[in-house]
């Protein structure tokens, strides 16, 4: 969309995946959880209400879209997900962006949120394909 830039930022924790027909999908680069991150391909979007009231409700559905992805890549690593955490926060990187996390009971963080915390593992080059891979059909 004309004039959008994902912020660098985004470059340093997370790759692109995909345009969807309003967010740009990327994949958190942290193995530990099934984790995508929307971010709206509208110039200078900060809050939700730099949306218009059509890309608002775009935007829910491409949330309710990632969320299955999630899951499936939970499904898909053996660790189904028990529950979905999804925030728009922007309190690092003020650009509008919606994260999307599966999380399940055992895992590291639970119950704790798992933003601005330590211990992310990065995907191995080739995991990381392979994901992406999944993401895209």
């Amino acid at each position: 969309m004309t004039g959008f830039a994902a912020d660098p930022a985004f470059d340093g924790g997370s790759v692109f995946v995909a345009d969807w027909p309003l967010c740009q999908l990327r994949l958190q680069d942290d193995a530990r959880f099934p984790w995508l991150v929307l971010i709206p391909r509208v110039a200078g979007a900060v809050e939700l209400d730099d949306l218009s009231p059509a890309d608002r409700g775009r935007l829910m559905e491409e949330i309710v879209r990632a969320g299955e992805l999630v899951r499936a890549l939970g499904a898909a690593a053996g660790r189904s997900v028990d529950k979905l955490n999804v925030a728009a926060l922007g309190n690092v990187t003020a650009q509008l962006h919606v994260h999307v996390v599966g999380r399940r009971r055992d895992d590291g963080l639970w119950p704790d949120p798992v933003w601005g915390r330590d211990g992310a593992r990065p995907y191995d080059a080739e995991t990381r394909a392979a994901v992406v891979a999944r993401l895209i059909v």
